[in-house]
C-alpha cells in the first residue's frame, strides 16, 4: 500500500508535482535516468502540509488578509507571514503522521545524518523555479529534529520572500502547498552547480560548472566565489580558479560550521578538467531526460558525482523552431516595430500572415531569419548598412557573430534581394501630389475593408480575411509606397552626412525636418492639445476627468455644462486615432477605442501645461525654425568653394526631405487601421462562441493563433487545456527581456556602442533628434500612468506612435530601444525634442525624478543627481 503521508524517492517522478512538490518530483524523476546518483530518501508529502494547515484554523484568516495586501507593502508582509510561519511551527505533528515518518526513518538509519529541504508544488516549474524561495536544512540528525526541521520547511512556504515572489508572479498562496525531501546526507570533498546552458548567453552548447570545496550550500548562499569552468564539446574551454578562503563543513553531532581552508589549498582548483567533463556529461543526460537546460546541485564524494536537485533554467530566451540542425542568425521584429513586450498567440499569429517576410517566434516574440543574407557577400554588406543606420547595437551584435568564422558559411552572391539599399528611390520625382495619391488609396483601401466585412460570419469571415491579409501585403509593398518612404530616408542621410562634412554640424537634419506636411503620428499629438483647448473652460469637465474609472465616460460627459462639446472632441478624436494604442503590432492590446482612460491623464495633463491654441503655433513655429534652418545652411554652403553647386544639391534635398519625410509614418496607420476592422470582426466571432458556450470567455481567442481560431468557429470546439497553457506561458515570457539578435545556439546578442567620446559614467545610446537639454527624469512604463509637467524628459522603454501625444508635453526623451529612423526618433525630431534612444537598461539606471541631462547631437545621456 502506497503510504498517504510518506513516498519513497524511488515512487515519484516528475509527473506528481502535486503530491511531493517540485523538488521532490524532480529528484524522483532523477532517481529513475541510468548512471544518475541521487542520495536515498522519501517525501513527505503535500496530504500532510494539508493536514497540519487544517489544524490550525487561524491561518485561513491570515491567507484572506495576505491575498489583500500590496506586494509592496513589505512591512504588513513582513508581520502577517510571521505570524503564519510562527502558527505552523508550534502546531504539534499528528501521532500518525509522526509515525508514518519515523517508520520510513528507521529503515533508512535513525541516526543518519540527514538534508531536510522544502519541496514546493509552485517550484522548479517551467516557467517559475523559484530557487531560494523556501529553507533547506543540512546535516539534521535524530527523529525528533528531523520533525521539528519538518514542521520549519512547512513554515517557510510563507518567507517573506516567498510570499512576494508568489504575489508578483500572480500564485495564489492557498493553491501551493508544501512537500518535505529527507535525504541522507553526502559529505562532498567538492559541490556546486552546473548549468547545462550559458546563463549569462544563453548558449545551449556551452555548459558552466561552479564548484568549490565542502557542501554546495556555501555557494548557493553565496559565502565564497566558485571556481567557474566553461565547457564545449566536451572540452574545458575556459576556467577561472578562485582563491577560495572558507568553506561549509558538516558536525559531527549535526549542523554546519563555516572553515577556514588551508593556504596551501586555496588556489587549487575543486575539480579536475576531467572531472568537470565527466559531470557535464551526466548533465547533458539530465538534460535530455527534462527537455530543457537544466540548472543542477552537485557533489563528488569518493570520486563519484552525487545529484542533489536539477530544476530547469527559467530566465533562457527560447530558440525559434527549425526543422534543420544548421546554424541560424535572428534579428527582433519588436526592437524594429517598438514593442519588446510578449505578444499573444494571435497577435503574433496576425502579423506573421500580414509581414512581408517570415516571421519566426520564440518567447511571444517575433524574429526574422538573416543567416542567408548574411552569408552573401553583397547582401550581408546592404543588411548591415540598413540596420546599422537604424539601431548601431543590431549591427554590432551581427558583426560579433560574423567575427566567429565558423559560425556562418559563406555563399556566393545570389543576385538582388534584401532590403531597400541606398540609391532605391532615385527614380520618384519630388512631387506632393505622390504622398497624396497613396494616402487616397490607403483610405479607400480601408473603407472598402469595413464595407465589405460587414456581411462576413462564421467560415465565409475567415475566408474572406485570408484575402484581406493578401490585399494587405498588396499596399505595404506597393512599390510607391517604398519608394516614397526611402526617399525621405535617404535625404535625411544625405543631409546629414553632407552638411556634417561640408559644415562641421552633427544631425542637421533634425531641424530641417520640423513640422514637416502629413506626418499622421505627430499630427496626432497635436490634435490632443485641441481637445485640451474644448475642455479647459469648462471647470465641471475637467473635474469629472479627473474622477474617471469607467470607459462609458465619453457619452457621460453630455450631463455636464460645455460637456457636449468635450464629447464631440474625445469622440471626433477617437474616430481618426482611436484605432492605435501602446503595442498596436499585437492586434490584442486593447485600442484607445476600446479604453479611451487611457488617453485621460495625457487630456489632462494638456489641460493644466499649456495655453489655448498651443498646437497650431507649436506647428508655426516649428515650420519657421526650419525655414530658418534652411535659409542659414544655404547661405553657409554658398561660402564655400563650389559654394552654388553644394547649395543647389542641399536646397533639392530639403525639399525632397520635406515632401516625403511626413508619410514614413502614414503606412503604419493604414496597417493599424486596417487591424482595427480586423479586430473589430473577430471579436464579434468571439462573442458568438461565448453564446454558444464554445468559448469561456471572449477573450480566450486572444491565446489562438488565426488558423487555430478558424477551426474552432468551424468545428465549435475548443481545447480549454491549450489555452491554459498558453495563458501561462504569456505570463512567463513577461519575464524574459528579447535579445536584439538571436543564434540557433540560443546565445542573446546584445551588441556595444564602439565609442570613446563621451564622459565617463554617462549612459551610451543612439543620437536621433539633436539638441542639449536638461531636466526632471520621468520614469514612465505604461502611457495611462503618465503625470507630467512643462520641461519634464520622458524615460521609457519604447515609444511607438501611441506616445506621441506625450511628447507636445516635454521637453527631451530617453529610450531603451530604438533607431534613427523608428518611429519615436521621427515625432522627437518633428517636435524639436532632443533624444536618446537604444540606451541599455535606461529605466533602471535612471530613477524617477533625478535631473538628468540629454546630449542628443552626441547620444549620450548624464545623470546629475
Amino acid at each position: 500500500m502506497i503510504e498517504q503521508y510518506v513516498r519513497d524517492l524511488q515512487e515519484v517522478d516528475e509527473t506528481q508535482v502535486a503530491v511531493v512538490g517540485g523538488k521532490g518530483a524532480h529528484l524522483g524523476g532523477l532517481s529513475r535516468i541510468e548512471g544518475i546518483r541521487v542520495p536515498a530518501g522519501f517525501c513527505v508529502t503535500t496530504d500532510a502540509f494539508r493536514r497540519i494547515m487544517a489544524e490550525a484554523p487561524s491561518i485561513e484568516d491570515r491567507l484572506d488578509q495576505l491575498s489583500r495586501l500590496n506586494p509592496d507593502d513589505r512591512e504588513e508582509i513582513r508581520s502577517l507571514s510571521a505570524q503564519i510561519r510562527r502558527t505552523i511551527e508550534e502546531t504539534a505533528i499528528p501521532g500518525d503522521l509522526a509515525a508514518a515518518i519515523t517508520r520510513v526513518l528507521a529503515r533508512l538509519g535513525e541516526q543518519a545524518a540527514y538534508a531536510v529541504r522544502s519541496s514546493a508544488t509552485a517550484e522548479d516549474l517551467p516557467t517559475a523555479s523559484f530557487a531560494g524561495q523556501q529553507d533547506t536544512y543540512l546535516n539534521v540528525v535524530g527523529p525528533t529534529a528531523i520533525l521539528q526541521h519538518i514542521s520549519r520547511c512547512w513554515a517557510s512556504l510563507f518567507t517573506e520572500r516567498a510570499v512576494t515572489y508568489r504575489r508578483r508572479n500572480g500564485i495564489d498562496h492557498r493553491t501551493v502547498h508544501m512537500a518535505v525531501v529527507v535525504q541522507q546526507m553526502v559529505f562532498p570533498q567538492s559541490a556546486g552547480i552546473l548549468f547545462t546552458a550559458d546563463p549569462v548567453t544563453g548558449n545551449r552548447k556551452v555548459a558552466t560548472v561552479d564548484a568549490g570545496f565542502g557542501l554546495g550550500e556555501a555557494l548557493v548562499s553565496g559565502l565564497v566565489n566558485p571556481d567557474v569552468f566553461k565547457v564545449r564539446d566536451g572540452e574545458v574551454v575556459a576556467r577561472t580558479i578562485a582563491a577560495k578562503q572558507r568553506a561549509l563543513h558538516a558536525l559531527p553531532a549535526g549542523g554546519t560550521q563555516e572553515v577556514a581552508i588551508d593556504a596551501q589549498r586555496r588556489e587549487q582548483p575543486a575539480l579536475t578538467d576531467a572531472q568537470v567533463v565527466r559531470l557535464v556529461q551526466l548533465g547533458r543526460r539530465i538534460e535530455a531526460h527534462f527537455g530543457r537546460p537544466q540548472d543542477i546541485e552537485w557533489c563528488l564524494a569518493d570520486d563519484g558525482f552525487q545529484i542533489v536537485q536539477s530544476r530547469p533554467i527559467t530566465t533562457l530566451f527560447p530558440i525559434p523552431e527549425t526543422s534543420d540542425q544548421e546554424n541560424h542568425v535572428y534579428v527582433s521584429v519588436g526592437h524594429q516595430q517598438m514593442m519588446t513586450d510578449a505578444m499573444k498567440p494571435l497577435g503574433l499569429s496576425m502579423w506573421q500572415l500580414t509581414a512581408m517576410v517570415p516571421m519566426h517566434e520564440a518567447g511571444g516574440r517575433l524574429f526574422v531569419d538573416v543567416t542567408r543574407r548574411l552569408a552573401s557577400p553583397t547582401s550581408r554588406a546592404g543588411l548591415l548598412d540598413v540596420v546599422g543606420r537604424g539601431d548601431p547595437l543590431v549591427r554590432n551584435a551581427l558583426e560579433s557573430v560574423l567575427d566567429r568564422d565558423d559560425f556562418i558559411p559563406s555563399l556566393p552572391d545570389a543576385g538582388p534581394g534584401g532590403p531597400p539599399t541606398v540609391g532605391a528611390s532615385a527614380s520618384i520625382g519630388t512631387d506632393p501630389a505622390i504622398v497624396t495619391e497613396l494616402i487616397e488609396r490607403s483610405q479607400a483601401s480601408v473603407a472598402a475593408l469595413e464595407r465589405d466585412i460587414r456581411t462576413k460570419t462564421g467560415a465565409a469571415l475567415f475566408d474572406f480575411l485570408m484575402e484581406a491579409f493578401e490585399e494587405h501585403k498588396r499596399i505595404l509593398s506597393d512599390p510607391l509606397s517604398i519608394q516614397a518612404i526611402m526617399a525621405g530616408m535617404e535625404a535625411t542621410w544625405w543631409l546629414n552626412d553632407k552638411l556634417q562634412e561640408w559644415l562641421g554640424e552633427k544631425n542637421a537634419a533634425d531641424t530641417l525636418t520640423l513640422s514637416a506636411h502629413g506626418n499622421v503620428t505627430s499630427e496626432m499629438g497635436l490634435a490632443l492639445l485641441d481637445v485640451a483647448d474644448v475642455i479647459r473652460p469648462h471647470p465641471e469637465v475637467v473635474a469629472f476627468l479627473q474622477n474617471v474609472e469607467d470607459e462609458g465616460f465619453v457619452d457621460e460627459l453630455a450631463k455636464l455644462p460645455g460637456g457636449t462639446e468635450a464629447r464631440d472632441a474625445i469622440k471626433g478624436y477617437l474616430d481618426r486615432y482611436g484605432m492605435r494604442c501602446v503595442g498596436e503590432i499585437d492586434i490584442t492590446r486593447p485600442r484607445w477605442r476600446e479604453r479611451p482612460t487611457t488617453l485621460v491623464p495625457v487630456i489632462l495633463d494638456n489641460v493644466r501645461n499649456f495655453e489655448p491654441g498651443t498646437a497650431e503655433r507649436r506647428f508655426e513655429q516649428g515650420r519657421q525654425k526650419a525655414q530658418k534652418k534652411e535659409q542659414d545652411v544655404l547661405s553657409r554652403l554658398r561660402a564655400l568653394p563650389d559654394g552654388d553647386q553644394k547649395a543647389d544639391e542641399a536646397k533639392r534635398m530639403i525639399d525632397r526631405v520635406r515632401t516625403f519625410i511626413g508619410y514614413r509614418e502614414y503606412p503604419k496607420y493604414g496597417i493599424i487601421s486596417r487591424y482595427f476592422v480586423y479586430k473589430q470582426a473577430l471579436l464579434e466571432e468571439a462573442e458568438r462562441l461565448v453564446r454558444a458556450n464554445v468559448l469561456r470567455e471572449k477573450e480566450d481567442f486572444f491565446y489562438l493563433t488565426f488558423q487555430e481560431f478558424r477551426h474552432v468557429a468551424r468545428s465549435n470546439q475548443v481545447d480549454d487545456r491549450l489555452i491554459k497553457q498558453r495563458k501561462e506561458a504569456f505570463r512567463s515570457y513577461h519575464a524574459l527581456t528579447p535579445p536584439r539578435v538571436l543564434t540557433s545556439d540560443g546565445e542573446a546578442v546584445t551588441g556595444t556602442y564602439r565609442r570613446d567620446d563621451v564622459p565617463a559614467g554617462a549612459l551610451i545610446g543612439l543620437p536621433v533628434s539633436a539638441g542639449t537639454i536638461e531636466g526632471r527624469a520621468r520614469v514612465i512604463l505604461d502611457m495611462a500612468e503618465a503625470d507630467l509637467e512643462a520641461g519634464d524628459i520622458l524615460v521609457t522603454t519604447y515609444t511607438d506612435p501611441s506616445w506621441s501625444p506625450l511628447f507636445v508635453g516635454i521637453a527631451g526623451l530617453v529610450t531603451e530601444v530604438g533607431g534613427v529612423m523608428t518611429h519615436g526618433a521621427v515625432i522627437a525630431r518633428e517636435y524639436g525634442l532632443p533624444a536618446v534612444v537604444g540606451v541599455e537598461q535606461a529605466t533602471r539606471l535612471i530613477r524617477d525624478g533625478q535631473r538628468i541631462r540629454v546630449h542628443g547631437t552626441d547620444g549620450y545621456v548624464e545623470i546629475l543627481s
